[in-house]
């Protein structure tokens, strides 16, 4: 008689929309469903949601894997979400206000004043990573100044992914990933006392959740949320990592030197390091792992995949399928014609090697001799410069894990490979958060004998882009015309931003007659016979 089928679940509960996905043991996708969650923003710069709706969407979501598994054992659950934002409950544990998001950007203007003051340098010399406006010692004081936060009712601060598991099993607390967005000493792996008497904010100790190792059972689920879903009592739940940290253990990189990036509407480049020493920038973000004293540095580019979906909507190839879109780009030669493309072309600007909300996106080296082809396979060029310099600017020594939209490009993947001349090694399958969630429940629930093992397990098949050694010759100089074309360009950035704005307020107030529109210049002078045939104008 044939054994049951035994299943993890790992939920992955991004900024939009939830989901959770049933991995078979052996690492295959047996269900998954998707929910998503309402964002609500305001002028003055919030971007909140509901707590109990995200759970609600949560919930929803694992019942519908539970009935489409149909007769399957779920052996352990694993939960990964959105990192930053202000999730905070009462004493009872109930959301005292929606939760405020990771993009929140009301506390902008105290920002800049703990950036001259000197609270944001602390902040950095502590935790490792720069400030921004939707991190949490920096939204506790905007909240509590504009009344929003009763200190005396606050009882924790659970992140997002904390906060579902909290639903599930009743207990409170976090992992050293999301700790050290909050207070957290990352050369030791503890919260900073020190910190929090810097920034006045000794009060919120005991609203910190305990730090536990990210493979160790948070708790298992309770009975009455059990039935609520489907699901046996008694599961364990893995406490679990931040999702990009998550993602990370999914695609197998978890080793000391193991890079990866996520390819997607913005980049993300992560590069393990044995310990908080060798970090190499103080703009990056630094994360403990919870494995011995490794950190994770990484960096958040906005170059991303929205620069070819431009690029081929500028060209007229909207409706083309991007296989036939990408052969146009993939049969020019490297180094598209002398063109390069700047990929800077995020409205808000770049954040990631640099920050520079003025930065701006750009063709150069064009003549009346360019091709839309070469404009277009500069694009792919420009976007693997960018990620190359993050790369080199984070030590990554050896071969680049990817996933993400951008990484289902061919393409893309084999010109990254020759420009930063690492081997990339694409993941075949979707959902890296949530994998890497589940991984982290194997060892919890004592499926597997260590993490190296649970990675092994869950691990799907791959693909490897290996650098060519002739093109890899020609965007060696190639990309040191990017990086000092760049440079020389960003003092004019902050003038070209304004030249767009005026523009484009010109081109808001500028109304013509609805009856009356502009009428074109005629294609032909009004006696062109006679002017032509005189030979002058």
């Amino acid at each position: 008689m044939q054994g049951r089928i035994q299943a993890i679940l790992g939920i992955d509960a991004g900024t939009t929309s939830v989901k959770t996905v049933a991995f078979a043991l052996d690492g295959t996708i047996l269900a998954d469903a998707k929910s998503s969650v309402r964002i609500h923003r305001d002028d003055d710069g919030r971007a909140e949601v509901d707590m109990t709706l995200v759970w609600q969407a949560a919930a929803a979501t694992i019942t519908e894997v539970v009935h489409e598994l149909g007769d399957t054992d779920v052996i352990a659950i694993g939960v990964t979400g959105q990192g930053d934002g202000a999730w905070l409950v009462d004493s009872d544990l109930h959301p005292m206000r929606p939760a405020a998001l990771w993009l929140d950007g009301r506390a902008n203007a105290r920002l800049a004043d703990w950036l001259e003051d000197g609270r944001a340098a602390t902040v950095n010399d502590i935790t490792g990573s720069p400030l921004f406006a939707g991190a949490l010692p920096l939204l506790v004081d905007e909240l509590q100044e504009t009344g929003a936060l009763d200190n005396d009712r606050l009882g924790y601060h659970l992140n997002c992914k904390d906060w579902l598991r909290w639903n599930l099993t009743g207990i409170v607390a976090t992992d050293p990933s999301e700790a050290s967005r909050t207070y957290l000493d990352t050369a030791v792996g503890a919260y900073s006392d020190e910190l929090l008497r810097a920034l006045s904010h000794e009060r919120l100790r005991n609203a910190l959740p305990p730090v536990q190792p990210p493979e160790s059972v948070g708790g298992t689920l309770l009975p009455q949320v059990a039935e609520q879903l489907g699901l046996p009592a008694g599961i364990p739940v893995a406490i679990g990592l931040v999702d990009t940290a998550a993602a990370g253990v999914g695609l197998g990189a978890i080793g000391d030197g193991q890079g990866y990036a996520i390819l997607g509407t913005t980049g993300f480049i992560g590069v393990n390091h044995p310990s908080r020493t060798e970090v190499r920038t103080r703009e990056s973000i630094v994360l403990f792992t919870g494995r011995g004293s490794q950190v994770l540095e990484s960096m958040a580019p906005m170059t991303g995949t929205p620069n070819l979906d431009w690029v081929r909507d500028t060209l007229g190839l909207t409706h083309e399928h991007w296989a036939a879109v990408e052969l146009q780009a993939d049969v020019v030669p490297p180094g598209s014609g002398g063109v390069i493309y700047l990929p800077y072309g995020a409205p808000s600007g770049e954040r990631a090697p640099f920050f520079d909300p003025a930065a701006s996106a750009g063709w150069l080296g064009m003549s009346i001799t360019t091709t839309p082809a070469q404009l277009l396979r500069s694009v792919y060029e420009g976007l693997a410069y960018a990620l190359t310099e993050c790369l080199d600017m984070l030590g990554l020594d050896g071969d680049l894990l990817v996933c993400g939209g951008g990484s289902e490009s061919n393409l893309l993947c084999s010109v990254l490979a020759d420009v930063s001349g690492r081997s990339i090694i694409r993941q075949q399958a979707p959902e890296v958060g949530a994998r890497g969630a589940a991984t982290l429940a194997l060892l919890a629930g004592e499926h597997a004998s260590s993490l190296e093992d649970a990675v092994h397990m869950l691990a799907p098949a791959s693909s490897t882009f290996t650098p060519s050694r002739e093109r890899a010759e020609i965007y060696r100089d190639a990309y040191t015309t990017f990086i000092e074309t760049r440079d020389a360009l960003r003092p004019v950035w902050p003038q070209l931003r304004a030249l767009r704005e005026r523009s484009t307020a010109l081109a808001v107030s500028t109304e013509y007659p609805k009856s009356e529109p502009p009428r074109p210049a005629p294609s032909h002078p009004t006696r062109s016979t006679h002017v032509h045939q005189g030979g002058s104008l």
